[in-house]
């Protein structure tokens, strides 16, 4: 029996193992960490004679090695290990390249960019179920890849996967891929139907390096793609233009006069206009009011998701339907509560200056913003002068948060507190709200999330806890105030 081994005890790792036992490998997963909810796991895939290695790295010693080791998103690429698994001949690819290896016979639209993927990739699929096709989100959005594999049978088997096998009932149509840079990079030949890039901005740059290297990645699975897509209104991506990419559909909130190339998709009197061909004449598609997210980035996410239904051959009617529908992106300006006229909105998901700017572009000023977390690589120029003319204060959280205090001062920012943690952010936000009269407190942190939560998503779902709490307390609070001044009334009445 052949042997495998993966590496990364998280959803796609596992998904990545369940997916090799069922076609007959001999599997082994290792973690570096150790936690209960990981013994957990150990002992269930245990069950399914998959064996899990705990607090152990991969050690490639001995006659007994692995044919096939296979690489979770979060894992470089470049770790010694890895480096030397290849200086021995042993097949090494990321766990989206697995999942392609069982799914390339469908059609993928693989969305990848620095930022707008989750909401671009999330539309998509919303566009491409509201026409009847079973197309599931998957990768950095969903499900892992190999968990969309796994949830067709084979031979008359069952799969683990029983929720997203009876959603998807054994037929899938496309297959709709959110792609980082990560799982780029380990899936050599991942080819869609469809590429998309969204934005590129310095981003991962202590995993890559170099802008170059981090390019050069995108790059490679727009190369591989059938049909491409880009966002015309990115500033990189748009100098490159047709030069480097001759034949690619190009998109522009900005009208038909900026659309890079003759075929493409843009805006004009309030309407997506798609123009398919050089030859063919523009055609309205849909109207940009039918879309309930604000902000011009989410008109671009609009503009490439219609570019990617219409390349399906999808009709108009359903993309309307789908886009009049769809409710938004968790964790992307995602409005949580509104207290006493104050919106309390989580925009976890901004994990560099780039996205922080955007969010906070897209809300109501001046607002009270929450910042921090672990800091990147990258320029935040325009992130701070967007703090300098649209908030009225800055509450900084985690690892950043000195930092970040350092360059508010050097451009002459000073309403700003080191508060530390989620919880105190909260409850001071909403006093300064009150004081400054800001109608949004913002958490747009423009960090990762890893000095205080494993991810971005632990990261707003504490963020949304907190403040439904906190608003529900005060609530509860004012009503009782309220019922103990009406008594008093009365009793001073008798």
């Amino acid at each position: 029996m052949s042997k495998a081994h993966v590496i990364g005890l998280g959803k796609s790792g596992v998904a990545a193992a369940r997916l090799l036992q069922r076609e007959g490998w001999e599997v082994e997963l290792s973690d570096r960490t150790i936690s209960e909810t990981l013994l957990q796991q150990q002992q269930e895939l245990a069950a399914e004679q998959i064996t899990v290695k705990l607090g152990q790295s991969l050690e490639l010693n001995g006659a007994n090695l692995p044919q096939l080791i296979v690489v979770s998103p979060g894992v470089p690429w470049d770790i010694p290990v890895l480096i030397q698994a290849q200086e021995l001949g042993i097949e090494t690819i990321g766990e989206m390249e697995l999942a392609w290896r069982h799914l390339q016979s469908l059609p993928w639209v693989g969305i990848t960019g620095t930022n707008g993927k989750t909401t671009t990739t999330a539309l998509i699929a919303a566009i491409f179920q509201a026409a009847g096709l079973n197309a599931p989100a998957c990768g950095n959005i969903g499900y892992a890849a190999c968990e969309v594999a796994l949830s067709l049978t084979e031979g008359g088997r069952e799969t683990p996967i029983q929720n997203l096998k009876s959603k998807i009932q054994n037929q899938i149509d496309w297959v709709i891929a959110e792609v980082s840079s990560y799982q780029i990079e380990s899936s050599n030949t991942l080819a869609p139907r469809i590429g998309i890039w969204t934005t590129f901005t310095p981003d991962h740059l202590s995993r890559h390096k170099t802008l170059e290297n981090y390019y050069n990645i995108k790059a490679k699975l727009l190369h591989q793609s059938e049909f491409q897509i880009f966002n015309g209104d990115d500033g990189y991506l748009s100098k490159l233009g047709q030069s480097h990419w001759p034949d690619a559909y190009w998109t522009s909130v900005k009208g038909k006069d900026s659309l890079i190339g003759e075929q493409g998709f843009y805006i004009e009197n309030g309407w997506v206009v798609e123009k398919l061909t050089a030859s063919s004449a523009p055609a309205p598609v849909v109207e940009v009011s039918a879309l309930r997210m604000v902000g011009e980035h989410n008109q671009q996410n609009l503009l490439m998701a219609v570019a990617a239904a219409r390349l399906a051959g999808i009709r108009c009617d359903a993309i309307a339907r789908a886009i009049r529908e769809f409710p938004g992106v968790a964790h992307r300006l995602e409005h949580i509560c509104t207290w006493e006229g104050i919106d309390f909105i989580n925009d976890s998901k901004a994990t560099n200056y780039d996205a922080a700017e955007v969010g906070l572009a897209s809300v109501k000023s001046p607002a009270i913003l929450i910042a921090g977390g672990e800091a990147k690589a990258g320029d935040d120029t325009g992130w701070l002068a967007k703090i300098c003319s649209s908030t009225a204060a800055v509450l900084l959280i985690g690892s950043a948060a000195p930092a970040f205090a350092q360059r508010l001062q050097e451009v002459g920012y000073h309403s700003y507190e080191i508060v530390k943690t989620m919880e105190r952010a909260v409850i001071r936000s909403a006093e300064l709200a009150k004081q400054y009269h800001a109608s949004v407190v913002l958490l747009s942190p423009a960090c990762a999330s890893f000095d205080q939560y494993p991810n971005f998503e632990i990261r707003g779902d504490h963020f949304r806890q907190l403040c439904l709490a906190w608003a529900t307390e005060r609530k509860l609070t004012a009503k009782l105030d309220s019922a103990s001044s009406g008594q008093e009334s009365i009793v001073r009445s008798r």
